[in-house]
C-alpha cells in the first residue's frame, strides 16, 4: 500500500480559531503550527493535551500567535519535548512576537500562564532551515524528509512539504501567490498532483481589488485624516504585516517628501526591525537586488520613529501623526490605550489592516454598523504605597527567613555528610565539624563567593602527631566541557544589586523600556488597578484588507492548478469551508475533507504501491536481462493472484528509440489524440495521474548532447500504457 497518513484536527476548523493540527506519516506524528488566540483560553488547547506525549516533530509555519502561540505553553504544561523546525525569520520573530505578548498582558494584569523564561525555553533548540532545504528524519521517522517552502504571507512563513516514499504531504495555511514590496509570492503553484494537500478555507468567500487600488486607496484614507489635523492609528501586530505597511509608508514619505510623524510602537519594536535588517535574502526580489546595487537597507527607516513605551508618544508635540501599535485585537498592548484615547475625536481615523479575532474589540468595531459606544476594561500597574507595600515587604521578609533556614539545614546536612565518613573510618587528622564551625563564624568572601574559613586557627587532636588542616577531596563532576558549575554560585545577591545602575528608558541592551524593565526584573512591588470605561467611538473606523492572503477566487485556480489527489480544508469560517469543499469536488478533486476537531482522517493514498526489499546477496548473483514482459500478473476469480495473458498479443519488440522530441509538439499530438494534457511545474500532465518529464541537462557537451531522456511517472494502467504508447511512436525505431 502507500504511505499511511492520518490528519487530526486539534483546533482551527470550521472556524478561525488559532491553528493546530495532527499529522501522522507512517505512525510519525507531526504537530503542524501550535496556535492560540489573544485571549490566550487555556480550553482551546485541552485537544492538543491528550496527544502531547506522542508528537514527533512541531512544525511552524508563520511567526504569529495564530500559529505558534502555544509553544512555550505546551512545553511547560504538557511536558511537549519534540524537536520543532522551522525558517530563521519564523524563530527569531516568533520569539520576539511572544516576548511582546507577555510584556504588554504582564503591565496590565498578573498573567501567569507563562514566562519569559518558558518562552526562552520553548524557542530555544529550534531547528533552522532554509527554503527548499530537504532535511531527513532519523530514528523513528527514517525515510521521512521535509522541506520549507515559501508561502509569501509573512516574512519567513512556510509551506511544509513532507514526502515519503515519493509521496508528498503539502501543508499550506495563509499563503499569497500576490508579489508585495516584502515578499515574494508563494511557490505552491509549483507542486504537481501531491499525494496529499492540507489548506486554508479562511478567504474563500473573499475577493480583493488589485494592489495598486488598495495602496492608493490606503494612502488617501490616511493623508485625507492627517491634512484635516487628525491622527490615525493602525493596530497591528508585532512583526508579521507591520512590516509591509512599514514598507509602504517609508516609500511613500520618501517620494513624496512628506512630514508627518509616524511612530512604530511596540515593547520591543528595535528589537524586531535589527531583526528584519539582517533577513534581506528572505525578502523580495526587488529588496535584495537594491541592496546589492545600492547597499541600502530597505528597513534603513528614515521616516519611521521606533518607540518602546508610551510615555514617550505622550511626550511628542501636538500634531496630526500616524500611530503604527500592537495588538491588532485591541484586546491588550499599547493599541488599546491610544484607542481609548482618540476614539472621542471625530478627527482622528482608526484604520484596521486585518479581521479582528473573534470575540475582541477589534472585531466588534469592524461590525456592520460599528457600535456607537463600547464598554473598555482600563487596567495599569502602579507600584505598592503605605499599608500595602508594609504588608508586602513583611511578607517577603516572612519567605526569606524560610528559605535562609531551609537552605542553611540543606548546607549543613550536606557538609556534615563527608565529615562524617572521615571520623568514621578513625582518621586521626580528622577534625569534628561542630569545633569548626564554632569558631567560623563570620563568612568570607572570595571572589564573589562566600565560604566558611577558620578566623582563629585550629586546635589540632591531643592524640595526632603530625597535625594538618583538614582537606577532602574535590569530587566535583565533570563532562566534555570541563567542571560542572553550579549556577548559584555565580548568582548576584539581590541585597547587592545596585538597582541605580538600570538605564533609564531601557535595559542594558536598550531592548525594553523602564517599566517593562522593572516587570521583568521584579525590583518593584506593584498590583493590578483595573476600572470599566465607556468610550464614545466618533472617530472614523476602516478596514482594508492587508492581510497578505491570496483571496477565493485566486485559492480556486491555484488549487486547481496543484490538483491534489486528496484535499483537507481546515481554518476558515463553517460557510467558507463549506463553499470551498463544495466548490472543489466539483473542479479539483474528487476526495476532499473538512474534519471537525479531534476527528481523524485517513488520507492515505489509494495508489497500490508495494515495497520489495531485495538482500545484497541475492542482488550479487543477479543476471540483469531485457526481456520482453508477455503476461501481468492480476487476481482471477478465485481472487488469488495469478499469471495472466495480456489482452492483445504483445507487438513486436522494438528495443532501440533514437532521436529527440520537444515537449511541447508532443503536447500538440496528445491533444489531437482526445488527451487532456497540459503544462506544470516543468513537467506535461498526461490525464488523470501520468506526468512526463524531461531529465539531464541539454547544454552538456559530448556524445549524444542536446538530447534529454524522457520519463513516464504513474500508476500502471491502460491510461499509463495508452500515453507511452503514443510518446513510443514519435521516435525514429531501429
Amino acid at each position: 500500500m502507500g504511505t499511511s497518513v492520518q490528519v487530526k484536527p486539534l483546533c482551527g476548523v470550521y472556524n478561525e480559531n488559532p491553528l493546530c493540527y495532527l499529522v501522522s506519516v507512517d505512525g510519525f506524528n507531526f504537530l503542524v503550527d501550535c496556535g492560540w488566540n489573544d485571549h490566550f483560553d487555556p480550553s482551546l488547547l485541552q485537544p492538543l493535551s491528550r496527544v502531547a506525549s506522542s508528537i514527533d516533530a512541531v512544525l511552524l509555519s508563520h511567526p504569529d500567535t495564530l500559529h505558534l502561540g502555544a509553544l512555550p505553553y505546551a512545553v511547560k504544561q504538557f511536558g511537549l519535548s519534540a524537536p520543532v523546525y522551522s525558517t530563521e525569520p519564523v524563530h527569531r520573530l516568533g520569539l520576539l512576537t511572544m516576548y511582546d505578548q507577555y510584556i504588554s498582558r504582564k503591565q496590565v494584569s498578573d498573567f501567569d500562564l507563562f514566562t519569559l523564561d518558558d518562552i526562552d525555553s520553548a524557542f530555544l533548540n529550534v531547528n533552522r532551515l532554509t527554503y527548499s532545504q530537504n532535511f531527513h528524519l532519523s530514528g523513528k521517522g527514517e525515510g521521512i524528509v521535509i522541506a520549507p517552502h515559501v508561502a509569501g504571507h509573512l516574512l519567513g512563513g512556510t509551506v511544509w512539504k513532507i514526502t515519503k516514499d515519493g509521496e508528498d504531504v503539502i501543508y499550506a495555511v495563509d499563503f499569497n501567490h500576490r508579489k508585495e514590496r516584502l515578499l515574494n509570492g508563494t511557490v505552491l503553484e509549483s507542486f504537481v498532483r501531491p499525494a496529499v494537500l492540507i489548506t486554508d478555507a479562511y478567504n474563500a468567500l473573499n475577493n480583493q481589488p488589485s494592489r495598486r487600488q488598495r495602496d492608493q486607496e490606503f494612502l488617501d484614507a490616511i493623508l485625507k485624516t492627517l491634512r484635516a489635523d487628525g491622527n490615525v492609528l493602525l493596530p497591528v501586530d508585532t512583526a508579521g504585516r507591520v512590516l509591509e505597511l512599514l514598507l509602504i509608508l517609508e516609500q511613500y514619505w520618501t517620494q513624496h517628501h512628506l512630514t508627518y510623524p509616524i511612530f512604530f510602537l511596540t515593547c520591543i519594536s528595535s528589537s524586531t526591525i535589527d531583526y528584519v535588517k539582517s533577513f534581506l535574502e528572505w525578502m523580495s526580489d526587488s529588496i535584495a537586488k537594491s541592496f546589492e546595487h545600492t547597499r541600502d537597507n530597505a528597513f534603513l527607516l528614515k521616516n519611521v520613529t521606533l518607540l518602546i513605551n508610551k510615555s514617550a508618544l505622550d511626550n511628542v508635540p501636538d500634531g496630526p501623526k500616524i500611530v503604527l501599535a500592537s495588538m491588532a485585537s485591541l484586546e491588550a498592548g499599547f493599541s488599546h490605550d491610544i484607542f481609548v484615547e482618540w476614539a472621542p475625536d471625530v478627527k482622528n481615523l482608526v484604520l484596521f489592516t486585518e479581521r479582528g479575532q473573534f470575540g475582541t474589540l477589534a472585531r466588534m468595531l469592524q461590525a456592520d454598523p460599528p457600535p456607537k459606544a463600547v464598554k473598555v476594561t482600563i487596567s495599569k500597574r502602579v507600584p505598592l504605597v503605605g499599608d500595602e507595600l508594609a504588608a508586602y515587604e513583611e511578607e517577603q521578609n516572612r519567605i526569606k527567613k524560610e528559605e535562609a533556614l531551609k537552605a542553611s539545614l540543606i548546607k549543613e546536612e550536606e557538609s556534615k555528610a563527608p565529615h562524617g565518613s572521615h571520623l568514621s573510618m578513625g582518621d586521626p587528622m580528622a577534625m569534628d565539624d561542630s569545633s569548626t564551625h564554632a569558631k567560623s563564624d563570620v563568612p568570607a568572601r572570595y571572589d564573589g563567593v562566600y565560604g566558611d574559613i577558620f578566623t582563629d586557627g585550629f586546635t589540632p587532636p591531643s592524640s595526632s602527631i603530625a597535625p594538618m588542616f583538614p582537606f577532602y577531596e574535590n569530587s566535583s563532576e565533570w563532562d566534555d566541557f570541563g567542571e560542572v558549575i553550579n549556577p548559584d554560585d555565580y548568582v548576584i545577591k539581590e541585597e547587592d544589586m545596585d538597582q541605580g545602575s538600570l538605564q533609564v528608558g531601557g535595559d542594558p541592551n536598550g531592548n525594553l523600556d523602564e517599566g517593562s524593565a522593572s516587570l521583568i526584573l521584579d525590583t518593584a512591588p506593584s498590583k493590578v488597578v483595573s476600572y470599566e470605561l465607556t468610550v464614545q467611538v466618533k472617530s472614523s473606523l476602516l478596514y482594508m484588507d492587508y492581510e497578505g492572503r491570496s483571496d477565493g477566487r485566486s485559492v480556486k485556480s491555484i488549487l486547481a492548478h496543484v490538483a491534489p489527489l486528496k484535499l483537507v480544508l481546515v481554518h476558515g469560517s463553517a460557510e467558507a469551508t463549506e463553499h470551498l469543499k463544495q466548490h472543489c469536488l466539483k473542479h479539483v478533486c474528487p476526495h476532499v475533507y473538512a474534519p471537525q476537531i479531534e476527528e481523524t482522517i485517513d488520507v492515505t493514498s489509494d495508489l497500490c504501491a508495494y515495497k520489495v526489499q531485495l538482500s545484497e546477496k541475492l542482488m550479487s548473483n543477479v543476471l540483469l536481462k531485457k526481456v520482453l514482459i508477455t503476461h501481468l500478473i492480476g487476481k482471477t476469480d478465485s481472487d488469488m493472484l495469478s499469471v495472466l495473458p495480456l489482452s492483445t498479443p504483445a507487438p513486436p519488440h522494438k528495443s532501440v528509440l533514437v532521436g529527440d522530441i520537444k515537449m511541447a509538439d508532443f503536447k500538440q499530438f496528445l491533444a489531437s489524440k482526445g488527451v487532456p494534457v497540459e503544462f506544470g511545474g516543468g513537467a506535461l500532465r498526461c490525464g488523470e495521474y501520468v506526468t512526463l518529464r524531461k531529465i539531464g541537462d541539454a547544454t552538456q557537451k559530448g556524445s549524444g548532447a542536446g538530447i534529454q531522456p524522457i520519463i513516464i511517472e504513474g500508476p500502471l494502467s491502460e491510461e499509463y500504457y495508452k500515453i507511452r504508447e503514443h510518446l513510443y511512436s514519435q521516435f525514429y525505431s531501429l
